[in-house]
């Protein structure tokens, strides 16, 4: 391996590696200044993860926490910050709920409908506030956090009765969808059993990676977001670049809440997960928008949610793993930001030193000429 390309893939190791040492440490000075054992909790949740089916609820959550960070990652990668995932998910998870409640297909025709339900549903939740950018100039970022509010409005209203909703109890529900909209998982006995739909997020990455990194639709993104400018000069249109980035983001957001959708509740209720789009900002981030990088984030999310519950049981509070997640998002702006530097500081000094190199070669060529002309 090339020296630069170790610089580059020390770069890329070095700034999640500081941000989740910085987080652990910082964790464990706010347990120790709660008078608690620093180290007992880590241990506990660490514990946890041996076991298998806590395992299988980790892979679980990943695969939709999974899919979420991607969607942020599509809008990072064009310098997009869709803040609107979590209104998209949701949105494309109570669409799909309806359809797969009022309409009964095969199954070889229901999860594709189902699928393409959701797609649709955030790619036009999310290409509102693309429109909106591209003609109007308004923020993606406020965009998207006033569609979130008015999603979960959205989601009140067809929760009513004389809508789409189905009262059990004091649950609210889009009632049961029909079982040929069901994805079977990967039965493991009794540890449990992975959602089916663990495939979709796996395609999902490797198609992420192919279309950015092996497409001149990926290149035009990139470029586009790396300057607009630049991107414009060389003949891309970036407003049609922004609106497909936004377009792309929010249909895979709106395949996030599918995986236990289709895979466990068969219905969209009170108890459906919330918060998933916000967590995959922190995700994505962590993982350097990164289809493998990601992946690893995703679980460690996972695991940080499913292994604190045991905490409760000895005495601490679960709420640690929720600091630590906030820690972590913290420490990973800090810390990218002193690689970025670091790196810089080595590439001047790299320049430099190359610079250095060629004058004296030039210096010495000189003088060679000089003494053979003599």
């Amino acid at each position: 391996m090339k020296k630069f390309d170790k610089e580059r893939v020390l770069l890329a190791v070095a700034g999640p590696v500081i941000a989740l040492a910085v987080a652990f440490a910082l964790s464990a000075i706010v347990l120790l200044a709660s008078g608690k054992n620093p180290v007992e909790p880590f241990a506990l949740m660490f514990e946890q993860a041996t076991f298998s089916d806590i395992q299988i609820l980790i892979v679980n959550q990943a695969s939709m926490y999974y899919i979420a960070a991607l969607a942020v990652a599509i809008g990072f990668r064009m310098n997009l910050f869709n803040i609107g995932v979590d209104g998209q998910y949701q949105l494309g998870a109570i669409m799909a709920a309806v359809v797969g409640a009022h309409m009964n297909l095969p199954a070889f025709l229901q999860v594709p409908l189902l699928l393409l339900t959701a797609v649709f549903t955030g790619a036009f939740w999310a290409g509102i506030a693309g429109v909106l950018k591209v003609t109007r100039g308004v923020s993606e970022v406020v965009a998207t956090i006033m569609l979130n509010a008015i999603a979960t409005s959205l989601i009140v209203y067809m929760w009513k009765p004389d809508v789409f909703g189905v009262k059990i109890g004091n649950n609210s529900t889009t009632g049961e969808m029909h079982e040929s909209g069901w994805v079977p998982g990967i039965d493991l006995g009794e540890a449990g059993e992975i959602y089916g739909l663990i495939v979709l997020a796996a395609l999902l990455g490797i198609g992420y990676w192919v279309v950015l990194n092996r497409t001149r639709f990926g290149f035009d993104l990139r470029a586009s977001g790396a300057s607009t400018t630049a991107a414009a000069a060389s003949g891309v249109n970036p407003k049609r670049m922004v609106l497909t980035a936004m377009l792309l983001s929010g249909g895979l957001a709106g395949l996030a809440g599918l995986p236990i959708l289709l895979g466990d509740s068969h219905t969209y209720n009170l108890n459906f997960p919330t918060g998933i789009g916000f967590l995959g900002i922190g995700i994505a981030l962590l993982g350097r928008n990164s289809p493998v990088g990601i992946a690893f984030a995703a679980l460690l999310w996972a695991w940080l949610d499913k292994a604190s519950p045991e905490l409760d049981f000895h005495g601490y509070d679960k709420e640690i793993a929720v600091i630590m997640q906030g820690l972590i998002v913290l420490s990973v702006v800090v810390s990218y930001e002193a690689v970025r530097e670091w790196g810089l500081r080595r590439q001047q000094r790299r320049v430099g030193a190359e610079l250095a190199a060629g004058h004296v070669l030039g210096a010495d060529n000189n003088t060679t000429k000089e003494v053979a002309g003599r």
